[in-house]
């Protein structure tokens, strides 16, 4: 018997753990209570009615029930299973980082309806707006850092206030902007007009309207790397679903 009442909660399953006799452990993001650990009970068996909701990206609706320390599944009800992205291996491996990197900055029992909201629309984008993957990646991966409390300073150089920098720079440590000339012996990653635009796009924008921007390659690979560079910086770690990602990428260019 449940030791407490049922729980009805929506959810996306950030990573699954497949344990004895066909259960699995989910980690699930939820808007209302933050980041979960829910087992679901024979969610492997063949007939289970809520397979579909355990399966990772998944958004479903959930009945969940607490016992002890942790939860349990009940019953599960899908809302998007973003098929977009389970029909392009390119598109699957970043939903799958994605998925990473929001777990590293939500935590347990505390709301996070911006970062599910951001996490949502960031696996629409890729699967049904079908927009460039590493546009998505780049402006996904700010604007994570921005919701988590890393927001960079992006309007004007920190050193002269100059709102139009010549030769910018993102310095990624201390998440600021810089004209070539300020901040000597600073390290920074070199932008341009465009990336610098999609930059602060991207971290003072509508959010709705976060991937409605196109670079070219030039503007598109120095926006990338100076996101990258600047989630490296803040949350000091590596993630594997990134090295999968770009192993991926690799193997998928034309030759």
């Amino acid at each position: 018997m449940a030791s407490s009442p049922y729980i009805v909660t929506k959810g996306v399953v950030l990573r699954e753990t497949e344990t004895r006799d066909a259960d699995k452990i989910l980690t699930l993001l939820t808007a209302e209570r933050g980041k979960l650990s829910v087992i679901a009970r024979g969610v492997c068996r063949k007939g289970c009615k809520f397979a579909a909701c355990a399966q990772p990206l998944a958004y479903s609706e959930w009945t969940l029930y607490k016992k002890g320390d942790w939860y349990y599944a009940n019953e599960g009800a899908t809302l998007e299973l973003f098929n977009g992205l389970r029909a392009d291996l390119d598109a699957m491996a970043l939903g799958f980082y994605l998925a990473e990197l929001t777990e590293a900055v939500t935590t347990e029992d505390a709301p996070h309806q911006g970062l599910l909201s951001h996490l949502l629309n960031g696996l629409y984008a890729v699967s049904v707006l079908r927009k460039p993957l590493p546009l998505v990646k780049a402006a996904f991966e700010v604007k994570l850092l921005c919701l988590a409390g890393y927001e960079p300073l992006a309007d004007a150089c920190a050193y002269c206030g100059c709102p139009d920098p010549q030769q910018p720079y993102f310095d990624v440590l201390q998440g600021v902007l810089r004209c070539g000339t300020c901040g000597e012996g600073r390290r920074g990653l070199p932008l341009c007009r465009d990336s610098l635009a999609a930059l602060r796009h991207i971290v003072y924008g509508d959010p709705k309207r976060l991937y409605s921007f196109t670079l070219g390659p030039e503007a598109q690979k120095r926006l990338s790397a100076a996101a990258e560079a600047f989630v490296s910086a803040q949350l000091e770690r590596g993630f594997r679903t990134l090295d999968f990602y770009k192993s991926v990428r690799c193997m998928n260019e034309p030759s």
